[in-house]
């Protein structure tokens, strides 16, 4: 008994073709594929190639899939291959039974009505009835050679056209039914044809067997286009219009594996040597067509309209493929601009206009950051908070823990950049250049010689002060400040968005800040008490020295001119009071007024006692600015 085809497709899905051929055969990477000498054949030059789903020897022309190969290497028999690889597998082979046999016979049955109604629809294409069809696709732009590769027809002007062009093979109105190709007419006597007055598309499943129709109207008439019914042999969401030719095009290395929105897209961008395009027949993108691209590609690009409904359509793709990503598959977008569509794109400029497109393709992480962030600015606490947290519950999506970890990190390093204001002309001296070089030069200067004072309190009587280097001072103020932090992670439970907002010196600075904001969201937030120390140092140092940070470290922690704020023994209020007080010199007096407004106006809103204490720092800093301190006076 024929074995059913979604039982054999889906013990080929799950036996992977490179560890099975290479039990025989000594395979080596090559691209994307594996390469070694055929084992049917006597070669000395392997031109053998693995695929993730066939093999094929451009020497002898062998070619198969898994059962192929155990059968032909084992001289194994097909049902005896079948039961080895399911029980390798992991799968049950179907026990026989007359209604399987019937069910096969039909399935076969059916793929021939629907490849003589191709038939018939590209020969009336060619009537003087199909004329205006033919016209409309030369008018596209479609080429002879091109109509004929796709199978393109026309489905007739009445009613009955199909019936009546199928009845002399013996196929009966209710089995055109069954295949999708009539219903059942409105009075409830006899048949109507499904598609008429329409340019036809036959749709062909992976293997290249026709399972239902896809059909454009000619003139203004709605729907403007129309797929077959669900059947035993077509489901909408598991096929993708043209997949039979582009796995063949991408395997062999020729084409990218690019998803566009529609049929005449696909033929186009065919036509123009992109071979790997395929499309979802009119509805979003489904788990079952990624899983699908998945098996031919592991980074398929998918092609959207840069207009709302493209945006739309690329968020949703995102939404489906979040759970689904693991380190060997992933997803790039592309973002049509203009109005154009991939069909006129090509039209206009020519294959080099879509493939600057392609070049232009995002990873999926910056696509999906640009998808939640939005268009509108996030200038509020709350705005940007409630962003943050769309970002982490976005990577927590993913079902591997280290590719969530480093989902979040790079969509929470954007999220702190776009925190930054714009530098206005040269950045400040002393980017740190690695391997324990220069932060800056400080021209000999020395800070805090003639007494110590614990803290920030009061300040001392005002004593003449040496001239010191703008640039220098703040290099140095701006290593106070982080050893402050590096000593006290726990203070980025409130400071967090201040110290993003901070715009420090270029190079060492700015890096080490940014790898302790992202060490600090990758462990989550609003949990911990601030006494509690819970984000403890050692483990920010651990980070930092894994991801290559640790000349920064040793720069920002260094013994000489820091204050008490960044000893590990100072108490959380002198760490705070400390770390305000270097924020604001950084920040600069006008930003650090609009801060203090800000803190007010949180104030009046909420009366909630961190927004009071933030407002009494700030203005203990701002009294510090305009004091004319330096930060260094007594360190």
């Amino acid at each position: 008994m024929p074995l059913p085809p979604n039982f054999l497709d889906e013990l080929r899905a799950r036996t992977p073709l490179p560890p099975l051929v290479g039990r025989k055969v000594k395979l080596a990477r090559n691209g994307r594929q594996w390469k070694g000498c055929c084992p049917f054949h006597n070669e000395k030059s392997p031109s053998f190639y693995v695929y993730d789903d066939h093999y094929h020897c451009f020497g002898c022309g062998a070619h198969g899939d898994a059962l192929s190969f155990v059968m032909q290497t084992e001289g194994s028999p097909f049902r005896e291959a079948v039961e080895r690889l399911a029980g390798e597998a992991g799968l049950e082979v179907p026990k026989e039974s007359p209604r399987q046999v019937e069910r096969e016979q039909r399935a076969r049955d059916l793929h021939d009505v629907l490849d003589a109604a191709a038939e018939a629809m590209e020969r009336r294409l060619r009537t003087p009835e199909g004329r205006p069809a033919l016209d409309y696709l030369l008018r596209r732009g479609l080429t002879e050679d091109t109509i004929a590769r796709f199978r393109l027809g026309w489905s007739g002007g009445g009613r009955g056209a199909l019936a009546a062009d199928l009845s002399p093979l013996g196929i009966e109105p209710a089995r055109l039914a069954e295949a999708g190709l009539t219903k059942p007419n409105e009075r409830g006597e006899g048949w109507s044809d499904f598609f008429f007055n329409r340019v036809m598309f036959p749709i062909r499943d992976k293997r290249g067997r026709t399972v239902s129709f896809g059909g454009r109207i000619l003139g203004d008439g709605q729907p403007k286009y129309l797929n077959g019914p669900e059947t035993e042999l077509f489901s909408k969401r598991r096929v993708l219009f043209g997949l039979d030719m582009a796995r063949e095009a991408v395997f062999r290395g020729k084409a990218t594996l690019i998803a566009v929105e529609g049929y005449m897209d696909v033929i186009a961008l065919h036509q123009a040597g992109f071979g790997g395009a395929v499309a979802p027949l009119g509805t979003a993108l489904t788990e079952d067509q990624l899983g699908e691209m998945w098996r031919v590609s592991p980074e398929p690009v998918l092609c959207f309209d840069g207009d709302p409904a493209g945006q739309r359509a690329a968020a949703r793709a995102a939404e489906v493929a979040l759970p689904l990503l693991a380190p060997d598959r992933t997803l790039r977008f592309a973002t049509l601009t203009g109005g154009e569509d991939p069909d006129t794109l090509v039209s206009k400029g020519g294959p080099p206009a879509f493939q600057a497109v392609l070049d232009a393709a995002r990873p999926l992480h910056e696509a999906l950051y640009d998808i939640l962030a939005g268009t509108a600015p996030r200038t509020t606490p709350e705005s940007r908070a409630a962003l943050r947290n769309e970002l982490v519950e976005r990577a927590g999506r993913i079902p591997d823990r280290a590719l969530a970890a480093e989902y979040r990190k790079a969509l929470l390093d954007r999220f702190f950049e776009s925190s930054r204001p714009a530098r206005n002309g040269g950045g400040n001296g002393g980017a740190f250049k690695g391997g324990g070089q220069r932060f800056g030069e400080g021209g000999g200067q020395r800070f805090g010689e003639g007494g110590r004072r614990r803290g920030f309190g009061p300040p001392p009587p005002r004593i003449e002060r040496r001239t010191i280097d703008g640039e220098s001072t703040r290099l140095e103020q701006a290593r106070c400040l982080l050893a402050i932090t590096l000593a006290h992670p726990w203070i980025l439970e409130e400071v967090e968005e201040a110290c993003a907002l901070l715009e420090l010196p270029e190079g060492g600075c700015s890096q080490l800040r940014s790898a302790m904001l992202s060490w600090h969201g990758s462990h989550g937030q609003g949990d911990r008490d601030v006494a509690s120390h819970s984000l403890d140092s050692a483990a920010l140092l651990n980070h930092l020295h894994a991801a290559g940070h640790g000349d920064a470290f040793a720069w920002a922690t260094r013994g000489t001119g820091l204050p008490e704020a960044a000893r590990a023994d100072a108490q959380p209020a002198e760490a705070l009071r400390g770390w305000w007080h270097f924020y604001a010199l950084l920040r600069g007096e006008a930003a650090l007024v609009e801060d203090r407004q800000a803190a007010e106006r949180d104030l009046i809103a909420s009366n909630d006692p961190a927004a009071q204490q933030r407002l009494i720092r700030l203005s203990e800093a701002l009294a510090a600015v305009r004091r004319g301190e330096t930060g260094l006076e007594g360190v």
